[in-house]
């Protein structure tokens, strides 16, 4: 079905050009994360939204047909106003958005970006979008959780390892695309992971980092098992299945996952990987991850490093934490924010360096999350009308954290290095402004690589 932008609204936003005062000439709104899960949320998304949707001019085709649509649907259309749009602007919406660089981190209760209206007789446009540019909560809040947990591990490593930096990129991976409700949540999602981390096996979210953020590759994956590839062999067979993966894959700096609890894990690395293949494994000068897939984390990873250790051998690093040989461990299953420090406490509380793990992560990732983990809200702030600007808000009596900011509003950083969100007394930006202009009728203003994305998260601190 070609897109058609029209029909990417709620239906009762159709009938709103009808409701504002007559005398209207524009309309400014914003976007916040009202609290949640996380006290900061990670800025990421919007201008995938913005090439991907806004980018595709508006015709008069379209128009006929929302106008059929709509008659049906039983709305009042402004076809009119639409083929203003058509006609006078060339499909492109006359809008101005602006926001907060993608990658920073923003404590929650502030504006992350501003949509104001450019036409007089089109200032209904502000909020008619509403429903296509809230949905960046969903990569502003799987960017958050994946920033979340990349502190976690981070502080292991440090705690742990002798060069965290190296490593920090590829410990955690996305499992996470079958998890998901389309191919675009997992391109989305996916690629919201790829600002804190580099490893994926969402390859939707590779072809979204070329196409709407210039990056080449933006994540990287290895050979790995599946309980499919090694119960194909049979029981008997389980020797042999190990056996053709070192076969395939095993060469000098290569690394290779095998799922190895298809029958019984503790076998497994007792006897096939630690007696009957641990020569080839240590002769081949490849690295070898045991992923289990079944039971409780925080008691299978220390208990498979401890057998691996026995097996392998184990080196003491400078930060008295013993790192296996040869050998690694990856636990894709059960892992949230929550059980995440609890595992990576076990390893450290049995002696050895978080160096020896990696995780991985689906459906907790990219699906498990929806607009109210971080409280998302996009709300009109001030209205003109014939040419003065009143604030706006709403202030339920009957829920006040419901409650709505008014003015035109601007996010500044003081010299402290605190964001605040601030209400404007002229049209004009405030000098100290955080928020940058990245669309304005039709044109992206300004473009971010996923590289400078992810410098940026870097050099963010809460």
């Amino acid at each position: 079905m070609d897109l058609n932008l029209l029909f990417d609204t709620d239906s009762y936003k159709v009938s709103h050009w009808l409701q504002y005062p007559a005398d209207t000439t524009a309309i400014g709104a914003y976007l916040e994360s009202r609290g949640g899960d996380c006290s900061h949320t990670l800025f990421f998304g919007l201008q995938y939204l913005l090439l991907r949707y806004f980018f595709q001019p508006i015709t008069s085709a379209d128009i006929q047909e929302a106008a059929a649509l709509f008659q049906a649907h039983g709305l009042p259309f402004n076809q009119a106003g639409w083929q203003r749009v058509c006609d006078r602007y060339g499909g492109y919406l006359p809008l101005r958005i602006r926001a907060v660089p993608e990658g920073s981190l923003v404590p929650t209760g502030n504006i992350l970006l501003t949509v104001e209206s450019t036409d007089p007789e089109l200032a209904w446009l502000a909020t008619w979008v509403e429903t296509l540019l809230l949905r960046v909560w969903y990569p502003i809040t799987v960017a958050t959780r994946s920033w979340q947990l990349r502190q976690i591990i981070q502080q292991a490593l440090e705690q742990s390892a002798e060069n965290p930096a190296a490593e920090i990129d590829f410990k955690l991976h996305d499992f996470g695309s079958r998890g998901v409700s389309s191919q675009e949540s997992a391109a989305i999602g996916g690629l919201a992971h790829l600002v804190n981390f580099q490893g994926t096996d969402t390859i939707a979210a590779l072809l979204a980092g070329q196409r709407y953020y210039d990056c080449a590759i933006a994540g990287f994956s290895i050979p790995a098992a599946e309980h499919s590839t090694i119960t194909a062999w049979g029981p008997s067979g389980e020797l042999d299945a190990y056996r053709n993966m070192l076969d395939r894959f095993a060469n000098p700096g290569s690394v290779v996952a095998v799922v190895s609890d298809s029958y019984d894990l503790w076998h497994a690395v007792d006897q096939l990987w630690g007696e009957d293949l641990r020569d080839r494994i240590l002769q081949s000068g490849a690295t070898v991850v045991i992923r289990p897939d079944s039971g409780n984390p925080e008691q299978i990873v220390p208990e498979l490093l401890r057998r691996l250790a026995a097996k392998f051998g184990c080196d003491r690093n400078q930060k008295g934490y013993q790192v296996l040989r040869s050998v690694r461990v990856i636990q894709g299953d059960g892992i949230t924010v929550d059980s995440l420090p609890k595992v990576l406490q076990a390893v450290m509380a049995a002696g050895f360096s978080a160096s020896n793990v990696a995780f991985g992560m689906g459906g907790g990732l990219l699906q498990q999350v929806n607009r109210d983990t971080q409280r998302f809200a996009y709300k009109c702030s001030w209205i003109e009308r014939s040419g003065q600007v009143i604030p706006i808000c709403k202030r339920p009596a009957t829920d006040l954290r419901k409650a709505s900011k008014a003015g035109r509003l601007d996010l500044i950083r003081d010299r402290e290095g605190q964001y605040r969100t601030v209400s404007l007394l002229t049209s004009e930006p405030d000098p100290q402004s955080c928020l940058q202009t990245v669309f304005e009728n039709g044109a992206i203003v300004r473009r971010q690589s996923l590289q400078e994305i992810r410098d940026r998260a870097r050099s963010e601190t809460r």
